[in-house]
Protein backbone atom coordinates (compact mmCIF):
# COMPACT_ATOMS: atom_id res chain seq x y z
CA UNK A 1 0.00 0.00 0.00
CA UNK A 2 1.39 3.49 -1.16
CA UNK A 3 0.97 6.43 0.78
CA UNK A 4 -1.02 8.66 -0.39
CA UNK A 5 0.34 11.56 0.62
CA UNK A 6 4.18 10.95 -0.41
CA UNK A 7 3.38 7.50 -2.11
CA UNK A 8 5.92 6.00 0.10
CA UNK A 9 5.04 1.77 -0.30
CA UNK A 10 5.99 0.87 3.41
CA UNK A 11 3.62 1.99 6.61
CA UNK A 12 2.64 0.78 9.93
CA UNK A 13 -0.94 -0.32 11.46
CA UNK A 14 -1.82 1.21 14.08
CA UNK A 15 -5.42 0.14 14.51
CA UNK A 16 -7.38 -2.19 13.33
CA UNK A 17 -11.00 -3.35 13.71
CA UNK A 18 -13.92 -5.26 11.78
CA UNK A 19 -16.61 -3.04 10.03
CA UNK A 20 -19.01 -4.81 8.87
CA UNK A 21 -18.25 -7.33 6.15
CA UNK A 22 -14.49 -6.29 5.97
CA UNK A 23 -11.29 -4.96 8.50
CA UNK A 24 -10.41 -1.20 8.88
CA UNK A 25 -7.02 -0.67 9.37
CA UNK A 26 -5.59 3.01 10.05
CA UNK A 27 -2.15 3.07 8.92
CA UNK A 28 0.94 5.89 9.30
CA UNK A 29 3.68 6.51 6.56
CA UNK A 30 6.77 5.70 7.94
CA UNK A 31 8.40 8.46 6.16
CA UNK A 32 5.94 10.95 6.38
CA UNK A 33 4.23 10.21 9.05
CA UNK A 34 1.05 10.53 7.47
CA UNK A 35 -1.93 8.71 8.55
CA UNK A 36 -4.46 7.16 6.40
CA UNK A 37 -7.38 4.25 6.28
CA UNK A 38 -7.82 0.95 4.06
CA UNK A 39 -10.42 -1.45 4.20
CA UNK A 40 -9.71 -5.15 3.73
CA UNK A 41 -12.47 -7.04 2.42
CA UNK A 42 -12.39 -11.19 1.78
CA UNK A 43 -13.04 -11.93 -1.78
CA UNK A 44 -14.88 -15.14 -2.74
CA UNK A 45 -14.38 -16.29 -5.88
CA UNK A 46 -17.45 -16.05 -8.52
CA UNK A 47 -19.45 -19.19 -8.17
CA UNK A 48 -21.03 -20.52 -10.73
CA UNK A 49 -24.46 -22.50 -10.59
CA UNK A 50 -24.91 -25.73 -12.64
CA UNK A 51 -28.57 -25.94 -13.48
CA UNK A 52 -30.35 -29.02 -14.71
CA UNK A 53 -30.59 -28.13 -18.16
CA UNK A 54 -27.02 -28.24 -18.26
CA UNK A 55 -26.39 -24.41 -18.87
CA UNK A 56 -24.73 -22.28 -15.97
CA UNK A 57 -25.75 -18.81 -14.43
CA UNK A 58 -24.06 -16.95 -11.32
CA UNK A 59 -25.10 -18.07 -8.21
CA UNK A 60 -27.51 -15.58 -6.44
CA UNK A 61 -27.78 -15.42 -2.30
CA UNK A 62 -31.04 -13.38 -2.77
CA UNK A 63 -32.42 -16.55 -5.38
CA UNK A 64 -31.35 -19.05 -2.79
CA UNK A 65 -32.76 -17.05 0.24
CA UNK A 66 -36.37 -16.57 -1.69
CA UNK A 67 -36.63 -20.18 -1.94
CA UNK A 68 -36.25 -20.81 1.63
CA UNK A 69 -38.29 -18.40 2.24
CA UNK A 70 -41.08 -19.99 -0.04
CA UNK A 71 -40.80 -23.40 2.43
CA UNK A 72 -40.87 -21.69 5.50
CA UNK A 73 -44.07 -19.64 5.08
CA UNK A 74 -46.22 -19.71 8.42
CA UNK A 75 -43.54 -22.06 9.98
CA UNK A 76 -41.60 -21.55 13.01
CA UNK A 77 -37.99 -20.24 11.09
CA UNK A 78 -36.19 -17.07 11.89
CA UNK A 79 -34.87 -15.17 9.25
CA UNK A 80 -31.74 -15.17 11.46
CA UNK A 81 -31.66 -19.23 10.24
CA UNK A 82 -32.66 -18.55 6.87
CA UNK A 83 -29.26 -16.18 6.46
CA UNK A 84 -27.48 -18.88 8.57
CA UNK A 85 -28.57 -21.54 6.31
CA UNK A 86 -27.47 -19.01 2.83
CA UNK A 87 -24.31 -18.52 4.48
CA UNK A 88 -23.35 -22.13 5.14
CA UNK A 89 -23.75 -22.86 1.57
CA UNK A 90 -21.56 -19.92 0.31
CA UNK A 91 -19.41 -20.96 2.60
CA UNK A 92 -19.39 -24.53 1.80
CA UNK A 93 -18.71 -23.66 -1.86
CA UNK A 94 -15.85 -20.76 -0.86
CA UNK A 95 -14.04 -23.59 1.46
CA UNK A 96 -13.98 -25.94 -1.07
CA UNK A 97 -12.16 -23.06 -3.40
CA UNK A 98 -15.29 -24.67 -5.97
CA UNK A 99 -16.02 -21.84 -8.64
CA UNK A 100 -18.96 -24.61 -10.02
CA UNK A 101 -21.83 -25.80 -8.20
CA UNK A 102 -24.54 -27.99 -9.64
CA UNK A 103 -27.73 -27.20 -8.30
CA UNK A 104 -28.52 -30.25 -6.90
CA UNK A 105 -25.78 -29.85 -4.30
CA UNK A 106 -26.95 -26.64 -3.19
CA UNK A 107 -30.30 -28.10 -2.85
CA UNK A 108 -29.05 -30.95 -0.94
CA UNK A 109 -27.62 -28.94 1.41
CA UNK A 110 -30.11 -26.86 2.19
CA UNK A 111 -32.53 -29.70 2.71
CA UNK A 112 -29.59 -31.55 5.21
CA UNK A 113 -30.37 -28.15 6.87
CA UNK A 114 -33.90 -27.81 6.67
CA UNK A 115 -34.32 -31.47 8.32
CA UNK A 116 -32.52 -30.30 11.51
CA UNK A 117 -34.65 -26.69 11.61
CA UNK A 118 -38.23 -28.27 10.76
CA UNK A 119 -39.56 -30.97 8.81
CA UNK A 120 -42.20 -29.41 7.03
CA UNK A 121 -40.14 -26.52 5.84
CA UNK A 122 -37.96 -29.80 4.75
CA UNK A 123 -40.81 -31.17 2.85
CA UNK A 124 -41.98 -28.31 1.48
CA UNK A 125 -38.23 -27.49 0.09
CA UNK A 126 -38.04 -31.08 -1.15
CA UNK A 127 -41.18 -31.43 -2.86
CA UNK A 128 -39.97 -28.35 -5.46
CA UNK A 129 -35.93 -29.65 -5.76
CA UNK A 130 -36.80 -33.14 -5.92
CA UNK A 131 -39.76 -32.08 -8.48
CA UNK A 132 -42.23 -34.56 -7.10
CA UNK A 133 -44.71 -35.91 -9.48
CA UNK A 134 -46.66 -37.92 -7.35
CA UNK A 135 -48.30 -38.57 -3.84
CA UNK A 136 -45.89 -41.44 -3.33
CA UNK A 137 -42.99 -39.41 -3.44
CA UNK A 138 -44.25 -37.10 -0.50
CA UNK A 139 -44.94 -40.24 1.47
CA UNK A 140 -41.52 -41.82 0.80
CA UNK A 141 -39.81 -38.44 2.08
CA UNK A 142 -42.14 -38.35 4.74
CA UNK A 143 -41.69 -41.82 5.88
CA UNK A 144 -37.83 -41.37 5.73
CA UNK A 145 -38.55 -38.09 8.07
CA UNK A 146 -40.55 -40.75 10.97
CA UNK A 147 -37.62 -43.63 10.10
CA UNK A 148 -34.47 -40.54 10.88
CA UNK A 149 -36.79 -39.30 14.08
CA UNK A 150 -37.56 -42.94 15.50
CA UNK A 151 -33.72 -43.96 15.22
CA UNK A 152 -32.72 -40.67 16.99
CA UNK A 153 -35.33 -41.14 19.64
CA UNK A 154 -34.37 -44.67 20.24
CA UNK A 155 -30.35 -43.89 20.18
CA UNK A 156 -31.17 -41.04 23.03
CA UNK A 157 -33.07 -43.73 25.18
CA UNK A 158 -30.25 -45.78 25.46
Amino acid sequence: MNCPFCSFSDSKVIDSRPSDDRIKRRRECIKCHGRFTTYEIVEKPLLMVEKRDGSFQPFDRNKLIQGIYSAIKKRPVNIAQVSEIADYVENYFANKLCTVAESKEIGALVLNKLREIDPVSYIRFASVYEDFTDTESFVAVISELDKKKDSVSTEQES
